[in-house]
């Protein structure tokens, strides 16, 4: 789940930028590793299928405690209340985070799940299924991945620092945009074509690439659009005239925000470090995309809160999209026993948040 939409004078132009002055000091692209790229089908042939128990028992478990702990942060009062909106927000993030499931399942396997996310999670935290498909497919496209045709991707190691601050402010202030674009863009762009090509366009994908432009759906997803971005505009429609009419008392209004802020700002902080965004726009191999990712394995415990649902192996699902989050550990243990110390699969393994942030940090200060 990644969502930002940070106006950086854009995509291109910044790269061309950073890569004028990286290029020199820029090894060239690696070859394709290609024993790491053969164990990694060979090895994980039976991990693709996904276990519906699984993925509904942690859905509905996930989606119950962030609620139940939103309840409490709104009829508690001082360190409780704070102490639920914490347990709110990592919750609700964790069950948030299935939206990239949701992408990347084939729903035949998995019947009603999407349809289930949507309804706990998707539609009541105004981000719906529709944001996220048909663009996340995008940053998996092997020509696409790093450049400017990437909706998930920034060379934010090659830009200034004030970039990184910004694009964790602007992920807080998600809720309110959200609210803004379903509950007053949305219905105003059924009376307006211009403000509807401008509303699929820029504001109908949870990207970081501010050059990305969306498509106009068709078909079977163009009707599932219509019935989410319906209901969506419906829910943040109720929850501004609830708070305007003080039915929900300010204090709750902000608090049910706050979470959701909460939510988006976490979600935004795993993105920052789960690439090293160290592409400079140009079309990468399959390795090469794979060292620009970041693996979280074990032992580290604190990712299994801040990059839950698999995505503390986010290196490791480029390489492998197809299996699901809970088998993702078993294909780690296998890979990592199964190739010899030499292997690029090795480079991407990660020991926590904290390194890869401070990374990110210094490599922005030589941009200056």
């Amino acid at each position: 789940m990644n969502h930002v939409t940070l106006d950086t004078g854009g995509f291109a132009r910044t790269a061309d930028r950073a890569a004028g002055a990286a290029t020199s000091a820029r090894p060239a692209v690696p070859a394709d590793d290609k024993a790491m790229l053969k164990a990694a089908a060979n090895l994980t042939r039976d991990l693709n299928t996904p276990d519906a128990r699984i993925y509904w028992a942690d859905l509905v478990g996930s989606a119950l405690l962030g609620y139940l702990a939103l309840a409490g942060a709104l009829l508690a009062s001082g360190w409780l209340a704070w102490a639920s909106g914490l347990v709110a927000v990592l919750a609700l993030y964790r069950a948030g985070s299935f939206i990239h499931e949701v992408s990347h399942i084939k729903h035949s396997q998995l019947p009603g799940f999407r349809a289930g996310w949507n309804a706990l999670v998707g539609v009541p935290l105004l981000a719906p299924s529709f944001l996220y498909e048909g663009v996340h497919n995008q940053h998996h496209a092997k020509t696409y991945y790093g450049t400017v045709n990437d909706p998930e991707y920034l060379p934010l190691a090659l830009m200034k620092p004030w970039t990184l601050p910004v694009f964790l402010i602007v992920a807080a202030l998600a809720p309110i945009g959200m609210l803004i674009r379903f509950g007053i863009l949305a219905p105003l762009s059924l009376l307006s074509p211009r403000l509807r090509d401008l509303v699929v366009a820029r504001l109908s994908g949870l990207q970081i690439n501010p050059e990305f432009r969306r498509k106009r759906p068709e078909g079977d997803f163009a009707r599932l659009w219509a019935r989410l971005e319906i209901a969506c505009s419906l829910w943040a429609l109720s929850l501004i005239a609830l708070a305007a009419t003080g039915v929900l008392p300010l204090r709750d209004f902000l608090i049910v925000l706050g979470v959701m802020s909460g939510v988006m700002f976490l979600n935004q902080v795993r993105t920052l470090v789960a690439h090293l965004w160290e592409n400079d726009g140009e079309p990468m191999s399959v390795t090469a995309q794979y060292l620009d990712s970041v693996n979280v394995p074990p032992p580290a415990t604190l990712p299994a809160l801040w990059a839950p649902v698999g995505l503390r192996y986010h290196a490791l699902h480029h390489l492998l999209p197809g299996v699901p989050y809970h088998n993702l550990g078993e294909a780690h243990r296998r890979l990592s026993a199964a190739l010899d110390g030499d292997s690029a699969y090795h480079v991407t393994n990660h020991r926590g948040l904290t390194p890869l942030v401070a990374r990110l940090a210094r490599s922005t200060l030589r941009q200056r």
